[in-house]
């Protein structure tokens, strides 16, 4: 049998504050197998973006382990860090973080150039890309000149373009007007149907109600784990 795709087992994170130490997240014991389609809630504070920050190598655990395929990254240091970033897991945001005066093209590019990938199949692996999210035609549109939908198709596309293990995406239509916050997850929808891991933050129910199991935080601790269909 295979590993999890994801375990983390007795997870603490506590960080340094001017009044002492502050804990994010208390004794997170957590398991996602490949091809789930998960969305973590809870109220603000309760620890969903530090939860988000680790399982997505942004940051590491004050203690408990985060297995990913297999491997124990609890420890890696910030250059091993930015390998998984850049070779295991699609990050959507809310903010989009796209460069704003380059192309629709360019931008879903940037990963491959890191990753020192030849121009040629850059462009073909992003063209690829954005057909998946039916954005191609924008290809060559300045990423300041297209809707908020459209933008946000484009973060998912470059958010592929790797063919990580987990897109893990935070608050993805929370900047989106309800129609294509919906066209947005039906995207996400399919991707899964696909077979890919989908992790998803959100404080919405009726975007929660997309994924197959709901995770619910409260003050750093996994209160509720349910599998809704």
């Amino acid at each position: 049998m295979s590993p999890s795709l994801i375990k983390l087992d007795h997870l603490i994170k506590t960080y340094k504050t001017a009044g002492g130490e502050y804990t994010a997240l208390t004794d997170i014991n957590l398991t996602i197998q490949a091809g789930e389609f998960v969305t973590i809630m809870g109220p603000s504070g309760s620890g969903k973006s530090t939860l988000m920050h680790i399982l997505g190598a942004l940051d590491s655990p004050t203690s408990g382990t985060y297995m990913l395929k297999g491997k124990n990254i609890s420890s890696y240091n910030p250059d091993q860090l930015a390998g998984i970033r850049n070779q295991e897991i699609g990050f959507v945001f809310q903010s989009f973080n796209l460069l704003p005066r380059t192309t629709v093209l360019k931008n879903v590019e940037r990963p491959m150039v890191y990753a020192g990938i030849p121009e040629k199949e850059r462009y073909e692996r992003a063209m690829k890309s954005l057909e998946m999210v039916h954005i191609e035609t924008k290809a060559n549109n300045l990423s300041n000149h297209i809707s908020g939908g459209q933008i946000q198709r484009v973060a998912i596309a470059r958010a592929l373009i790797m063919n990580p293990a987990i897109i893990l995406a935070d608050e993805p239509t929370g900047n989106l007007d309800s129609k294509t916050a919906h066209e947005i997850m039906d995207i996400f929808a399919h991707m899964n149907k696909e077979g890919r891991t989908i992790i998803l933050i959100t404080h919405e129910e009726d975007i929660a109600a997309f994924a197959k199991r709901k995770i619910k935080l409260v003050d750093g601790q996994i209160v509720s784990d349910t599998k809704i269909r």
